[in-house]
């Protein structure tokens, strides 16, 4: 917003120089110099000189800008913020990584105590889907003698239990499908993660 600032605002020095004074402009098509006591519309967006009574230069404004050109400038000011903002989170996680690790070895320790808990995590929940896998083929395979789940016209229709049952059973299958799926990500960005401060601490530490 200081750039933008900086195009759309003449100095306080030109301000004062400009009254009772004379604007200087240079047509770009032309080139031809232009004197006026006022800055016609078609030359507002134009770089102007302020001359004193002499003709002597005492001042310069600049032109107003244009939506496109506001744009341009937002833009840019806002690609400098970002890297800015880049910047200072590099350096944040370096200090982290300089004040909490003496050596390479405390980073994979935490890594490998971090990656046990998610395996740990991913074996309980394999261990409760095998279970579920295991109850969901008993259950169909009892509900394969009622209604919807055989063709016999005189079976029974299956009971509301066992139908409420093999439904419940199928959701949490599902759910703890998804909790393995997650986990497992955590665990390779989480991997991905601890060799990238690994590599970056071995380059500050020069080792």
């Amino acid at each position: 917003m200081l750039l933008i600032a900086a195009f759309a605002l003449p100095s306080e020095s030109s301000a004062q120089a400009r009254q009772g004074s004379l604007y200087k402009w240079i047509d770009p098509e032309t080139g031809k110099a232009y004197y006026s006591d006022k800055v016609p519309p078609e030359a507002a967006n134009l770089d102007r000189e302020v001359l004193n009574e002499q003709g002597v230069r005492v001042g310069v404004e600049e032109g107003e800008i244009t939506a496109e050109e506001r744009a341009v400038l937002e833009r840019r000011a806002a690609e400098e913020e970002a890297i800015r903002q880049s910047r200072l989170e590099t350096a944040r996680r370096d200090r982290m990584l300089l004040e909490t690790y003496i050596t390479v070895s405390d980073i994979e320790d935490l890594r490998d105590r971090r990656l046990e808990l998610l395996a740990s995590q991913i074996k309980v929940t394999e261990l409760y889907l095998s279970n579920l896998r295991i109850r969901i083929v008993a259950l169909q395979a009892e509900a394969s003698a009622y209604k919807p789940y055989t063709t016999q016209p005189d079976a029974p229709q299956i009971p509301e239990s066992l139908a409420r049952d093999m439904s419940r059973t199928v959701a949490l299958i599902n759910s703890y499908e998804q909790t393995l799926s997650r986990t497992r990500a955590d665990q390779e960005a989480l991997r991905h993660s601890f060799d990238r401060d690994i590599a970056r601490f071995r380059e500050l530490k020069g080792v």
